[in-house]
């Protein structure tokens, strides 16, 4: 019989792709109160409840949908860490967004990992917007356009194509200041909706 040492145990899933469409699967943890406040890889602060998550290999800026396959619960997600490196794992979820998939008390959850939109050439972005949808269905879409232009002026709906399929994301403001953009996706989350800070789409 064959006897591996035991490093051997030790694997890390393979590299992902960083082109929109690529899919992976595994296991997701989240780190939250511990890391709270200290610097990620990117340079930014960690922020708990911001929706961000830290990959091995996936260019920093790379926005992510994480899929819970014990409950279908989903969430975009920008990579601005390094990690996990615990074996097997393929993702390190915010406090946030694990909150999202109802992962926080197990700790993990296997995930499907799919990229809807690679980072701009520099990863520091020139403004900011808040995400509060995204829909497969553009109908879908303008309902949440048209509710939230009763009460914020720039409400737009921005259509990704990701492989064979389209995203049409509900976003409003734009701003240079990320706490202005913060606290505008804090003021529509009071609403019931789940909202995400990320860089702001190419354009006036």
């Amino acid at each position: 019989m064959l006897v591996l040492p035991a490093c051997a145990a030790r694997v890390h899933p393979p590299l992902m792709e960083a082109r929109p469409g690529a899919i992976q699967e595994g296991v997701a943890s989240w780190y939250g109160p511990g890391f709270h406040g200290k610097k990620t890889t990117s340079g930014e602060v960690y922020d708990q409840l911001d929706m961000t998550a830290a990959h091995q290999s996936l260019p920093l800026g790379t926005r992510v949908v994480v899929t819970n396959l014990l409950n279908g619960r989903s969430v975009e997600v920008r990579i601005n860490d390094r990690g996990p490196f615990a074996r097997s794992r393929v993702v390190d979820l915010s406090y946030a967004a694990a909150s999202t998939l109802d992962m926080i008390g197990p700790g993990t959850a296997p995930v499907r990992l799919q990229v809807v939109g690679a980072p701009e050439v520099s990863f520091v972005p020139l403004a900011y917007t808040v995400q509060a949808g995204s829909f497969a269905d553009s109908d879908n879409a303008a309902a949440l356009q048209s509710r939230l232009r009763k009460r914020y002026a720039d409400v737009r709906v921005a259509k990704q194509d990701v492989g064979s399929e389209a995203y049409y994301r509900v976003r409003v403001g734009r701003f240079t200041d990320r706490a202005q953009a913060l606290a505008l996706a804090r003021n529509i989350a009071s609403s019931g909706l789940q909202t995400v800070v990320m860089e702001a789409e190419s354009g006036p």
